[in-house]
């Protein structure tokens, strides 16, 4: 059973649209236009807002236009091999926003 301090849907990394804010870990305010990487193997979580993650999550967090975001989340995957597969176990390839 996932709880909500655990990743939904098995995933660990994710590209997303990076939300406007984070409030009591829901988007609010819509979207902006750049791109983030989240990854819960390296201690980030997607219910908190950028300005509330470390400077070194934020480094990885981007955030970045959508054709850098790619470059970057497929580097940044390889750096967890352990997880196996292309793209890793547990990733989804890429995650625009669910509206």
């Amino acid at each position: 059973m996932k709880t909500l301090d655990q990743p939904r849907h098995g995933w660990t990394t994710v590209l997303r649209r990076q939300p406007a804010r984070i409030v009591e870990g829901q988007p609010q305010g819509g979207y902006t236009n750049a791109f983030e990487i989240i990854c819960c193997d390296c201690g980030d979580h997607p219910g908190l807002d950028y300005s509330e993650v470390s400077p070194g999550l934020q480094r990885i967090r981007g955030p970045c236009p959508i054709a850098d975001g790619v470059a970057a989340y497929e580097k940044h995957v390889k750096l967890h091999p352990q997880q196996g597969g292309a793209t890793g176990r547990g990733r989804w390839p890429m995650l625009g926003d669910r509206r």
